[in-house]
């Protein structure tokens, strides 16, 4: 594990590698600890590589607990926050993350960039590459989007999360939320209950909770299910009362209408009295069973407020971990080697 630090002390070192065995720069080589370059997706990582960012992300966490929260480990390091979407959690969990790791960060919003110009994606990958950051966070509403900016430039890329296609960090810091709650993930039931069709955190979750030995139940409208759901290797039913049927672990997931084309549903007030997580419904649930949201929430659609607000939620604690899990990946990325 990561050496421990005097607390009060912000000059305490959590080391970095060196020149790669090649002779080259560490910082243009595959990072110690990860086999891939970026992190583009859950799919991508072994299920040993997803308990070394967990681990990583429980010894960032004390970091959190200090009088100053820094510690030198990424100093020199610039790193792009580059956002075409909106984002609360994600972005400032990200901010947060770098800065404590003593990185430089540099915040890119779409509405304030080229892009309202008329300028692709790739054209402002390109720009960005030829200032030589380490780094760059993207967030596009296009699935794909880190694929072709990793393809595009050296620095390093973490998908934030593109279109429907995926989110890994929100993946990881909801396995984290589940094993300190839980002490493990493997076995456990894990019902995601909402959206299914148009949300990345569903996708991104199914791929880390079936690596870490997860049952996972997936329920919804029928309109809302995915069209290869079977694919997924998930049990997929849209009835809520099977779905929390002794469930450990409940995953609500937010209605997108922005992403929505069409009715999928009669009406927001229909879809909560039909899928929306009550009290009462979570009385079929494990006794211990634990409610989280990756937000943001629409309370009375997905969550009542007496559950988002409640004894069993979990929500808060997944925005905390998302710090810690973020410095993790930006850590092991950097070329940090775990020991």
């Amino acid at each position: 594990m990561l050496p421990r630090t005097d607390p009060t002390r912000h000059d305490a070192e959590i080391p970095l590698t060196g020149s790669g065995s090649s002779g080259a720069p560490a910082e243009f080589e595959t990072p110690a600890g990860l086999r891939a370059k970026d992190l583009l997706s859950i799919g991508d990582l072994s299920a040993d590589e997803i308990q070394l960012i967990l681990d990583t992300a429980e010894a960032m966490k004390e970091v959190g607990t200090r009088t100053i929260k820094k510690v030198p480990t990424l100093r020199g390091k610039t790193v792009v926050n580059l956002f075409f979407e909106a984002s609360t959690r994600t972005r400032a969990s990200f901010e947060i993350a770098e800065k404590r790791l003593s990185a430089d960060t540099l915040n890119v919003a779409a509405t304030g960039s080229s892009v309202v110009k008329g300028e692709t994606l790739a054209d402002t990958v390109r720009n960005l590459e030829a200032m030589a950051p380490d780094m760059i966070v993207l967030r596009h509403a296009a699935a794909g989007a880190g694929h072709l900016a990793a393809r595009l430039c050296r620095a390093r890329v973490i998908n934030a999360g593109d279109g429907m296609h995926e989110h890994p960090t929100q993946a990881l810091l909801d396995a984290m939320t589940i094993r300190q709650r839980k002490g493990r993930v493997e076995g456990l039931k894990v019902s995601i209950i909402g959206d299914l069709l148009h949300s990345r955190v569903l996708r991104s979750n199914v791929l880390l909770l079936r690596a870490l030995g997860a049952e996972v139940c997936v329920c919804g409208p029928a309109t809302l299910m995915l069209p290869d759901m079977a694919r997924l290797s998930v049990r997929a039913t849209t009835s809520i009362d099977e779905a929390v049927e002794d469930a450990d672990v409940i995953m609500l997931l937010r209605i997108q209408l922005e992403r929505m084309r069409g009715y999928f549903f009669p009406s927001l007030r229909e879809y909560f009295q039909q899928f929306g997580m009550t009290v009462a419904r979570l009385r079929r649930a494990k006794r211990d069973v634990i409610i989280m949201h990756p937000g943001p929430m629409n309370r009375g659609v997905e969550i009542a407020s007496e559950v988002a607000d409640g004894p069993y939620s979990v929500i808060l604690e997944q925005v905390a971990n998302g710090v810690a899990v973020r410095m993790a990946v930006l850590y092991l990325l950097a070329g940090a080697r775990h020991e």
